[in-house]
């Protein structure tokens, strides 16, 4: 698939991706005419690359559907922010709406796809981006716990390593659970990892071979790179 010059299923490519092309290569990926919530972090760059025709309705937890790319210059209005209080455009025949029908909305399975950032996801699809376990850790409880279980598609955002190099791809999580078996796809600087029944599946990798990224998770890995 090729949208805003991103083809979303190349092989390999050669060098890992910055932010801002991983946000490419999940916006690529997201269907025509979805309904999706950007969690905070990385995932609110995705707004950044959804084209015109995209025919994408970005939702906010905080109320809002129709939300545009970020805002910069005097397109800033300090009133009109995302979830992570970036400020943000509002696109034509954007709505706003309780923060309680907002939820609703989560919990209601009226959306197609969430994008997450991720402490570890597992090979199953179990998600941890909540709280890392640590004694010294603040928890970050949020919108996470309903759009894990309530969107039909769970993306998740993430770099591949930790700074300590571990990778955050798992057989199992050791950190608290945000949802069981709900992450699909996982986007990294490294790789794209499709989670099946299968197995975890690498679409593509960047800047690595396919045994590098292997070697970088330390799991029994699926090669789907080959074209």
């Amino acid at each position: 698939m090729t949208r805003n010059g991103i083809d979303s299923e190349a092989g390999t490519s050669g060098e890992p991706l910055t932010r801002d092309r991983m946000a490419a290569i999940v916006a690529a990926d997201i269907p025509h005419g979805a309904y999706v919530n950007l969690g905070i972090g990385q995932p609110t760059r995705v707004a950044d690359h959804l084209g015109h025709d995209s025919g994408v309705f970005l939702h906010t937890e905080n109320g809002m559907l129709g939300m545009g790319p970020a805002a910069t210059g005097d397109d800033v209005d300090p009133d009109l922010i995302n979830a992570g209080k970036i400020p943000v455009t509002e696109l034509p025949g954007a709505s706003y709406f309780h923060h309680a029908d907002s939820f609703a909305m989560m919990r209601g399975g009226h959306l197609d796809v969430c994008v997450l950032g991720a402490f570890q996801v597992s090979v199953t699809g179990d998600l941890a981006n909540w709280h890392t376990g640590a004694p010294d850790a603040i928890p970050a409880v949020g919108g996470a716990m309903d759009l894990a279980p309530g969107a039909r598609d769970v993306f998740v955002m993430m770099n591949l390593l930790t700074r300590d190099g571990a990778s955050k791809l798992v057989r199992t999580c050791t950190y608290p659970l945000t949802g069981v078996g709900c992450v699909s796809r996982v986007y990294t600087e490294y790789a794209v990892f499709l989670i099946t029944g299968a197995g975890v599946r690498v679409r593509q990798t960047f800047g690595a071979s396919f045994a590098d990224v292997q070697r970088m998770v330390g799991l029994d890995l699926l090669d789907g790179t080959a074209r």
